[in-house]
């Protein structure tokens, strides 16, 4: 019976003493508390020896898959056009060096089509906050072997998740409409001046705007090629490893008709002597019927060159006459400084007075904006001289500008809108019209979209006229306003496309 019992403890003992040495070696790692999260790092890239990718930004996750196993994740592993898919290893080995765990792990994986069915191995080395690995993917369908180099940061789970581009925007004459950042389709477009050369769209430098404490590649403020239809990819990286890209170029090509107001020329002699904006064949001004105005006594002009200006040289000053003094059927009572694209025929100047201003020139582009700088003072005293034998002071009145662009459709080269219709003509088709004429101290921009009239559209390949009217009195056409109304203007450009 003692004999029964002695055996009875020594095996018991032995067992126990068996299951002491298992337990020791089968090793028991911190892998919940110190490894286990997201990476945020990047990757170099090669394929079949030839780089293809330099630190391309990419999380991946560490989860436990046992006592000493982690399960690595790659999610949605993407490059040079060739969506791998998912890259997980469900097993990963670990061995312990000090406070460092190296690590290896293979499994075969069904990947997207056409990728197939293709083995994956990873070795690499984890812990104090920092992942290094080697992938290996064997890409059996498309007989090439694709090996990764990561390097990634644990991340605490703080960090800025927003990977946005807020605003985008080039400091260049030749953008003529600043970039649209669309969101959901992830691109960003701008239009240029068709005059744009190769060379110019090569150094086009965005200036861009980002999610707080994210970062972006290409940088902000680097030139960048835009040229020959050449796209342009920002990738923003959040603090978290979040990614989005965003891809930039060109919309189209824009063109300007651009009113300066820099050349001038002097005209006819003595008290007559005047100066008219150039280039002939596209601007005309109330100044040539007024200069005629010195023969019954009145003094000054509508228009003059000034140097007060935005850009440039100088800039064009609309000045309203008060000239109900020297009112009579020959002379109106207010004559208001006006400039506009076409012509001022002075053979009317005796007949029909309204009949002079023949409003606008050729246009062959469909007109998007209208825009420009200007800056207003009215006059004192307005009136009204329609009736020059009955002219009439309107107390407490202010004047008005008048700053517009009209497109109106013809059928002949030699169809006009004149005084009488620019306003009301069925031939018009878009207008961009200034809706705040009042008084404006600075020189104040102004950018107006053309609106299509109702009833009426663009028709490609019809003529069209673009008319450019303004004026420093609103209604100076029914000669009403303000003497000594000043309106000057800088820089004015109608933009088609």
């Amino acid at each position: 019976m003692k004999k029964g019992l002695l055996y009875l403890f020594v095996l018991i003992c032995s067992t126990a003493m068996f299951t002491s040495c298992n337990n020791d070696e089968k090793e028991i790692f911190p892998v919940d508390e110190e490894l286990v999260g997201t990476y945020k790092g990047a990757m170099d890239i090669v394929l079949d020896k030839l780089p293809i990718a330099a630190q391309l930004p990419k999380n991946v996750n560490i989860s436990k898959a046992g006592d000493n196993q982690i399960k690595m994740e790659l999610k949605d592993f993407v490059f040079g056009g060739m969506n791998i898919g998912t890259i997980t290893i469900d097993r990963c080995d670990l061995v312990r060096s000090g406070d460092v765990y190296s690590f290896t792990g293979s499994q075969t994986l069904t990947l997207l089509d056409p990728i197939g069915t293709c083995p994956v191995t990873v070795k690499g080395t984890i812990g104090k906050g920092n992942l290094k690995m080697n992938i290996d993917v064997d890409v059996k369908a498309l007989n090439q072997s694709v090996q990764v180099d990561y390097s990634g940061v644990k991340l605490s789970g703080s960090e800025k998740t927003e990977a946005k581009i807020t605003a985008f925007t080039i400091d260049n004459a030749l953008v003529l409409e600043q970039p649209v950042i669309n969101e959901e389709q992830g691109t960003i477009t701008f239009k240029v001046n068709e005059t744009a050369t190769a060379d110019d769209l090569k150094a086009m430098a965005p200036t861009l705007t980002i999610s707080e404490k994210a970062v972006v590649n290409p940088a902000s403020g680097v030139a960048q090629d835009f040229s020959n239809g050449k796209k342009v990819t920002y990738t923003v990286v959040a603090e978290n490893g979040t990614v989005k890209e965003y891809v930039a170029s060109i919309a189209g090509n824009l063109n300007v008709l651009s009113l300066p107001f820099e050349e001038w020329t002097s005209v006819g002699e003595g008290p007559a002597m005047h100066d008219e904006p150039l280039p002939k064949d596209l601007l005309a001004s109330s100044v040539e019927g007024a200069a005629l105005l010195f023969l019954y006594g009145v003094e000054g002009f509508p228009v003059y060159k000034t140097n007060d200006k935005v850009a440039g040289e100088s800039a064009i000053k609309l000045v309203t006459m008060d000239t109900s003094a020297a009112a009579n059927s020959l002379v109106p009572a207010l004559v208001s400084g006006s400039v506009f694209t076409g012509k001022f025929d002075l053979k009317y100047a005796f007949s029909d007075k309204l009949l002079c201003t023949r409003f606008g020139v050729p246009y062959t582009k469909k007109p998007v904006r209208f825009k420009g700088w200007y800056k207003y003072t009215p006059g004192e005293k307005f009136i009204d001289g329609t009736d020059y034998k009955d002219i009439k002071v309107i107390a407490g009145k202010k004047d008005e500008c008048s700053i517009q662009a009209v497109l109106y459709k013809v059928t002949k080269d030699d169809e006009v809108l004149t005084g009488h219709d620019l306003n009301s003509s069925d031939k018009r088709v878009a207008v961009a019209v200034l809706q705040d004429g009042t008084a404006k101290a600075n020189y104040t921009e102004f950018d107006i979209p053309f609106t299509l009239l109702d009833g009426k559209s663009y028709e490609a390949g019809a003529k069209y006229k673009m008319a450019i009217v303004c004026s420093s009195s609103k209604e100076g056409d029914f000669f009403k306003g303000a003497g000594g109304s000043t309106l000057i203007l800088d820089e004015l450009e109608v933009i088609g496309e």
